[in-house]
């Protein structure tokens, strides 16, 4: 849509947290402030003027459109001061039904003032428990483009005003408002609420239509743009900080279960992800420089050992085959003399040499006692040739042919 004029960008701020009262964005036909089409006195409200009616706008090339900042929370005309809160949280959205009779405070409004409202999107609570609980969502378009909800404004003048105002400017000072039109929800928010916003499509002929100067007499085909929206939207829980006026963050419009939302306490442990062509998980997080050298110094330099899968272990890691299982050992002599006066050294090629065990000097000692053991109790059994008597012990003959048998054990 065609922008003739726009406000200045140190008067429109963006916020997140966008609350009644707030000055937003509107757009609007170029008309006066009375409206589009001609002026006339209001019976209604018994409003006078001295001014001739304005002239009809011929053809659509004369129609200029125009961005304007404007307070959320419609005032009417005739409103003589300036309104508290609580009466302007009452004209915040206008009812679609409500517009349908020709009647009512909305009748000027609808014929001759209408504009579109630009938002990134908006927010609806959830209600819970019976109203005791509320999750704030946030609602955006499927396509990330931007909301234009259908909405009317108006402008008003307050008696009293500080005559400092119209002595510097030359005027009195005008107060621009608008409303957002509500409808029925459609299928998509019908859990959230039974009320959405009216969104017209961007650049469309509904826009057109809804915005056309020349339609200043309220008309079916207008009543008949005010329905729910067919578009996709999007709709997520976001923080409960938003619902805080005063409070503004662009974490607000991010999901609560969202990896980029800092408060998400899943944020906090590491996702472990599957690498492309393995069956095996890696972490994310990474080992401490000390931790891995600790692993290094256990490892064995000199273990080269093939390896083989092992499902029934634990982390399905490979383990080394064991010693009896190595394929390929070879028996080979080498020049090292055994107590037989042969080479019997085994060497595998793929484990090495195996060193010869020597003996402590604690675990020979253990052995030498447990052979006196031994040979006490066999000296306390009975002799198969002495029958049960005690020998008398008497010293050998030299070159004598037998011995006694227990000589044979203390060798």
């Amino acid at each position: 849509m065609p922008v003739d004029d726009a406000p200045e960008d140190d008067e429109v701020r963006q916020s997140y947290n966008f609350a009644p009262g707030y000055h937003g964005l509107v757009y609007r036909a170029d008309v006066p402030d009375y409206g589009a089409g001609p002026r006339h006195v209001n019976p209604e409200h018994g409003q006078q003027t001295d001014e001739q009616p304005t002239a009809q706008i011929e053809s659509d090339s004369e129609t200029k459109y125009k961005l304007q900042t404007m307070k959320w929370g419609l005032v009417p005309f005739w409103t003589k001061r300036n309104p508290d809160y609580g009466a302007v949280m009452k004209t915040i959205n206008a009812r679609d039904d409500s517009l349908a009779e020709n009647r009512g405070m909305w009748n000027t409004m609808k014929q001759k003032k209408r504009c579109i409202v630009v938002a990134q999107g908006f927010y609806e609570w959830l209600k819970k428990n019976g109203g005791k609980q509320k999750i704030p969502h946030y609602v955006k378009r499927k396509d990330d483009q931007l909301m234009c909800l259908a909405g009317l404004w108006d402008c008003v003048q307050y008696e009293g005003q500080n005559p400092q105002i119209k002595v510097l400017s030359g005027t009195e000072e005008k107060h621009y408002t608008y409303t957002i039109i509500t409808t029925d929800s459609n299928k998509q928010l019908k859990f959230l609420h039974d009320r959405m916003p009216v969104i017209l499509e961007n650049g469309s002929a509904q826009i057109r239509t809804w915005l056309d100067p020349h339609r200043y007499e309220w008309s079916k085909e207008l009543q008949g743009l005010l329905k729910p929206w067919e578009g996709e939207l999007e709709c997520y829980p976001v923080s409960q900080e938003v619902g805080k006026v005063g409070n503004n963050s662009p974490a607000f419009i991010v999901p609560v279960a969202s990896s980029e939302n800092k408060n998400n306490i899943a944020n906090f442990f590491p996702n472990p992800k599957v690498s492309p062509g393995k069956g095996k998980m890696e972490s994310k997080t990474k080992h401490r420089p000390e931790e891995k050298e600790e692993t290094e110094i256990h490892v064995a330099e000199e273990d080269d050992r093939l390896t083989v899968d092992k499902p029934s272990t634990e982390d399905n890691a490979p383990v080394p085959v064991p010693v009896s299982q190595v394929s390929g050992l070879k028996r080979e002599r080498e020049n090292e003399e055994t107590e037989e006066g042969r080479t019997g050294t085994i060497d595998a090629s793929p484990l090495g040499k195996i060193p010869k065990k020597v003996k402590s000097a604690e675990q020979t000692t253990n052995e030498s006692s447990r052979e006196n053991d031994k040979t006490q109790n066999k000296r306390k059994s009975r002799s198969g040739t002495s029958n049960g008597t005690t020998a008398k012990n008497t010293p050998s003959k030299a070159g004598g042919g037998s011995q006694r048998i227990t000589n044979f054990f203390n060798k």
